[in-house]
């Protein structure tokens, strides 16, 4: 297959995102992790921008081996200079020099005729071949240039010495369909291009950098300058883990490969994420959080049954250790059995139903139910007594200016128990009402809070000891909502009381009444 080489400008173009400053010894952290994922270039910096850009161009000519070592510089001498001095220890040094070739950029922004465009962009590659044999020349704006006048320029370009020439698409302009018949028309018209490496660099203004950097190389393009999760300018320019992985994964329909050690994309990444300090959206393609997860039933089962169903790349691929089944409202029975046979849990059909009637019921509060909370739930689902009570319904009302007030309905057998209280907070309340509701008289010993994972829609695991005559009695409450949580563990502890006392349901509603009338005086 041919060979497509990916020119990574990361620490050049993606440092300009908005927002976005590294420091030299970030600099060079990024450089060493693209180096391990075996980049062909590495554009460093424009040198004469900043000392710091200078200094970190510099750094990493002088420690990164294996890429050449790209820098930045403008059609003037000073810039080329000043390129070439940072790049000095370079093993193997490359000058990008550019000037825009788009009617409009030379009329507005250089205020140059097209003839003196051409003769600068000459002098420029002649000048940076005087300090390097590796010199690249970018048409800045090539997409909204004149094609023959472009064509003439990217020609003496190579004329006076340019190994590489590059096609930018520098606001995101064209179209695949366009992009593609430019890159034809250039391998067409420009002479001696068979002898120069021809290069793509496509921002992201309308979507599109991807496509057209893609649509460039099956009209022949053999070099992609694009940025880890897509950062640059703007809206960012071509993604290098997109792109890559499209070659890998279509080699059916482009026939081309790369260098990059792909098991070392998401480190690079997330590398890149951390010093930056740009996140990568959850639906990124490839290195998003989501790329590789599942939550919808049917994708579930099918995922479970053939990977392949879902998935067209492996999440190890790009140097993820698994996929995920993300367990939320939309999950099946199938994923959520292979969940808890992965955490260690074994349930007969009986009580994997109620597990997952729970898990649905609390899938409907929460976006996401993580491994703790299924661990938290089935502590009370698989350690289980005999529910006497249960809780049927519940109302709170507190405030800093209102006396706390519970309303609670307890369900013990075929009859509905329901009491109202009022207490010192929201707890004391509920507690008071479920006392009047069961008719049971009990003493709180202790009362815990804890949040079973973080996040505004956390479980909350209440955890009370309760006790009557000389024995204690503890129970345990899961929900989002603490309040709940703790009318559950509250409830569960009087069940373990009345089965510990063994009383059937007759004997149960019998001491229900006696308990009732004793509070109310009879």
């Amino acid at each position: 297959m041919s060979r497509v080489y990916i020119f990574d400008t990361t620490l050049r173009d993606g440092e300009q995102t908005p927002g976005v400053s590294l420091n030299v010894e970030e600099k060079l952290e990024i450089a060493r992790q693209l180096a391990r994922l075996q980049v062909d270039v590495i554009e460093a910096g424009f040198p004469v921008a900043s000392p710091g850009d200078f200094a970190a161009t510099k750094a990493i000519a002088a420690e990164i081996k294996g890429p050449v070592i790209a820098a930045l510089a403008r059609a003037t001498a000073r810039d080329i200079e000043q390129a070439a001095a940072a790049l000095q220890q370079a093993p193997k040094p490359l000058i990008h020099t550019f000037i825009a070739t788009s009617p409009i950029h030379m009329e507005y922004k250089l205020r140059k005729k097209p003839e003196e465009v051409l003769k600068m962009a000459e002098e420029a590659v002649r000048c940076a071949r005087g300090f390097a044999p590796d010199v690249e020349f970018s048409a800045e704006d090539a997409t909204r240039s004149d094609w023959a006048f472009l064509a003439e320029v990217l020609s003496a370009a190579i004329e006076a010495g340019a190994t590489r020439i590059n096609v930018p698409d520098t606001v995101g302009y064209a179209t695949p369909g366009e992009y593609r018949k430019l890159i034809g028309y250039l391998k067409e018209k420009v002479r001696g291009i068979e002898h120069s490496r021809v290069s793509v660099h496509c921002h992201n203004d309308l979507g599109m950098a991807v496509a057209n950097s893609l649509a460039a190389l099956e009209a022949g393009a053999n070099q992609v300058e694009c940025t880890i999760n897509g950062l640059g300018e703007r809206a960012g320019n071509a993604s290098l883990e997109e792109i890559v992985m499209a070659l890998a994964t279509r080699q059916d329909i482009y026939g081309l490969q790369t260098s990059i050690r792909t098991e070392q994309i998401y480190r690079t990444s997330r590398l890149v994420s951390s010093l930056t300090g740009v996140p990568v959206q959850p639906n990124k393609a490839i290195i998003g959080e989501n790329a590789f997860a599942h939550e919808a039933g049917i994708h579930q089962d099918g995922f479970l049954k053939a990977r392949s169903t879902y998935e067209i790349m492996t999440p190890q691929s790009v140097g993820l250790p698994q996929s995920r089944l993300v367990l939320g409202k939309h999950s099946g029975r199938h994923a959520f059995r292979e969940r808890l046979r992965e955490l260690g849990y074994i349930l007969t059909d009986q009580d994997l139903e109620k597990a997952f009637q729970r898990f649905i019921d609390l899938a409907d509060k929460k976006k996401e139910v993580s491994d703790r909370d299924l661990e938290a739930l089935l502590k009370e689902e698989l350690i289980t007594i005999p529910e006497s009570f249960t809780l049927d319904y519940l109302h709170v009302s507190s405030g800093n200016r209102t006396v706390p007030t519970a309303t609670v309905r307890l369900v013990w057998g075929e009859k509905h128990l329901e009491e109202a209280a009022c207490g010192s907070g929201p707890l004391d309340a509920v507690y008071r009402a479920i006392d009047r509701a069961s008719g049971l008289m009990v003493q709180l010993e202790s009362y815990s809070l804890q949040a079973v994972t973080g996040g505004k829609d956390a479980l909350g695991e209440v955890t009370v000891r309760i006790a009557a005559n000389g024995s204690g009695y503890i129970g345990r409450g899961v929900s989002t909502d603490i309040i709940e949580a703790s009318a559950k563990a509250y409830v569960h502890a009087l069940n373990k009381l009345v089965d510990d006392r063994g009383r059937d349901l007759g004997q149960g509603k019998q001491a229900w009444e006696q308990g009732k009338q004793a509070r109310e005086g009879v």
